[in-house]
């Protein structure tokens, strides 16, 4: 399949801007002469990581609340990668950060991107074992409740009512393909 030349883009506007965001009116031209303007957000070059620890068979979780929800949402820890920091360190710290667990081996499964019509951002998937206890102070307000839940048992965190996100999703998909590949599940 050939894939078709990017539109030309004839102007970029901010039309909206808040503390975190900036949202932008893109004007598109269209290599088959078609016009459209497109809202999005700003984009960033800044990557998040979300982490799928795994210690003793099982899989290591956080519920914390999601104000776009506006209920408390249970999913593996994730944050943003700071300046000068590689995905692993990144995802030691938001570890240490967010369940108090180091990791001396990590595994990247892939990168995911959320709404692309929209949003720019990037999400690496790393698998995180060999964790050994070390808490970091992090930057949630109240402390995360952390939960374990068992590898053999892990497709039934899908019936989970606050486990919905698609990118927890998607990394519990992929850590499982990753282990069922390795000989540690099968199907």
């Amino acid at each position: 399949m050939k894939i078709p030349k990017k539109p030309d883009i004839l102007n970029i506007t901010a039309v909206a801007r808040s503390r975190l965001f900036t949202i932008e009116s893109v004007d598109l031209a269209f290599s088959n002469g078609a016009r459209r303007v497109y809202e999005r957000m700003k984009p960033s070059e800044r990557e998040a990581v979300m982490i799928v620890p795994i210690i003793d068979d099982h899989l290591i979780l956080i519920q914390e609340y999601a104000v776009g929800l506006e209920t408390y949402e249970l999913g593996f820890p994730k944050g943003l990668i700071d300046a000068g920091e590689t995905v692993n360190e990144a995802a030691v710290r938001e570890l240490k950060e967010e369940v108090g667990f180091g990791a001396r081996d990590l595994t990247t499964l892939g990168k995911l991107t959320l709404a692309p019509s929209y949003f720019s951002s990037k999400m690496n998937i790393v698998v995180a074992e060999g964790l050994y206890a070390e808490r970091l102070e992090g930057d949630e307000p109240e402390p995360l409740i952390v939960h374990r839940w068992p590898l053999s048992d892990m497709l039934s965190l899908l019936a989970e009512p606050d486990f919905r996100e698609a990118r927890n999703v998607s990394a519990l998909f992929m850590a499982r393909e990753w282990l069922v590949r390795q000989g540690r599940l099968s199907y």
